[in-house]
């Protein structure tokens, strides 16, 4: 008679992880990522959507006009994609810790399934401009692939975001080459452009909170949605490079690889320099459709130049964090890139409250200057609110939320 074989223990189930146990180097960089997001979005609670990817405001003069190029040049494009690659190691992270395997996928299910309604509602009440709900689809393909070996993610994702960039450099290059019989038909289309924009401009910056309801749906169904075209493929492509990083190691002790950073920085830096220069050959400002060729030749060029550029920003950021003078500094901001949703939902607010119609109604009152100025501002607020809140309590508010979702058990709020 043989004896009977032990029963293995259960496998703990995926948990919350709190914050002695996170890579603060990753926290730190979502903090700087948060910033250049608020950076980028303040102008589009102001100006009607329907003219997002026609470049500069023609009205920006002076401060306002050195303000918007800058933000154009070294922000625009770039700090969605540094965001991306940040959510690609958030999931190759959690996948990591998972001892379960259909445990982590029942968690992580949920979690972009939540990230998808807060999207959603994002758009819907807020803003239209969302990116919550292209993260949510995109990580639900992450989670798909996930059976394709790690090592070749570097290159599927790469050649995802270049691939879609390229083909919109070739749009933009044929666009330009159409008859005239096609460029008036472009010209009748950008009068209709117009009057949507007209539209939103009087739901927005002068309607009441319903108003700006109706108009926020319509930019999410007219140009958000279709959109999902081109900005889902790239996405995924830059969450599967962010999980590839994330497994090199390499974060989890960045003054080791300064090395490696080093290099990281010297071939994407100058490969974004020299293609977002291309862009600006072409135009920063557009009039629309009716410059439909130059218009998606310029934003095409200055997509691609957003990845390469996303992983320079994201090379010097670990460089800063290797050294003692800028580490320490740059460390405080690991609190803001912990409370990243809260944040970020809580930067829409504040906007809208501002500029639309239902709030303070400054609608067009603001120059690009005064929005950076109130970026700075705000997001300096953000980081010393995060601080005080994170001695208290081990998550955001949105945090627990989603968690609380995501792992289908209410995670404990205050520290002990």
């Amino acid at each position: 008679m043989t004896a009977a074989s032990p029963v293995p223990p259960p496998l703990p189930a995926p948990a919350p992880v709190d914050a002695d146990r996170r890579l603060q180097a990753l926290d730190a960089l979502r903090g700087f990522a948060l910033l250049g997001i608020f950076l980028m979005n303040i102008e589009w609670f102001t100006r009607p959507p329907q003219h997002m990817g026609s470049g500069i405001d023609p009205a920006a003069t002076g401060p306002d006009h050195v303000a918007a190029m800058a933000v154009y040049v070294l922000v625009q494009g770039k700090f969605w994609v540094l965001f991306s690659l940040l959510f690609g190691m958030g999931f190759a992270l959690m996948s990591g810790r998972a001892v379960s395997g259909p445990a982590f996928r029942r968690v992580y299910l949920r979690r972009c399934l939540a990230l998808l309604g807060f999207g959603l509602a994002h758009g819907l009440l807020l803003w239209s401009g969302d990116i919550l709900h292209a993260y949510a689809l995109g990580g639900l393909l992450l989670l798909a692939l996930d059976g394709i070996p790690r090592r070749a993610w570097p290159w599927l994702g790469a050649g995802l975001y270049i691939m879609v960039a390229g083909m919109l450099v070739l749009y933009g290059l044929v666009l330009g080459l159409l008859p005239l019989e096609a460029q008036q038909a472009f010209a009748r289309m950008a009068a209709d452009t117009d009057r949507a924009a007209a539209a939103a401009a009087a739901a927005l910056g002068g309607g009441s909170w319903p108003a700006a309801v109706a108009g926020n749906a319509h930019a999410f169904a007219t140009i958000t949605l279709p959109g999902l075209v081109v900005l889902l493929p790239m996405v995924l492509g830059v969450f599967m490079l962010g999980a590839w990083l994330y497994g090199t190691g390499r974060f989890a002790d960045v003054a080791a690889h300064c090395g490696w950073f080093a290099r990281l920085a010297a071939w994407t830096l100058p490969t974004g320099a020299a293609l977002t220069a291309a862009s600006l050959a072409v135009g920063t400002h557009f009039d629309g459709m009716r410059e439909a060729g130059p218009m998606t030749l310029a934003s095409a060029l200055l997509m691609l130049a957003s990845l390469p550029l996303a992983l320079g920003y994201l090379a010097l950021f670990a460089l800063a964090l290797g050294t003692r003078a800028l580490a320490r500094p740059l460390l405080w901001l690991a609190p803001a890139g912990r409370m990243a949703l809260t944040h970020y939902l809580l930067q829409s607010l504040v906007a809208a409250l501002l500029f639309h119609g239902w709030g303070f109604g400054l609608w067009g009152q603001v120059g690009r200057a005064g929005q950076v100025a109130i970026v700075v501002a705000v997001f300096a607020l953000q980081v010393l609110a995060s601080h005080w809140w994170l001695a208290r309590y081990r998550f955001g508010p949105m945090e627990w939320l989603w968690r609380r979702i995501s792992y289908g058990a209410p995670p404990p709020m205050r520290r002990a």
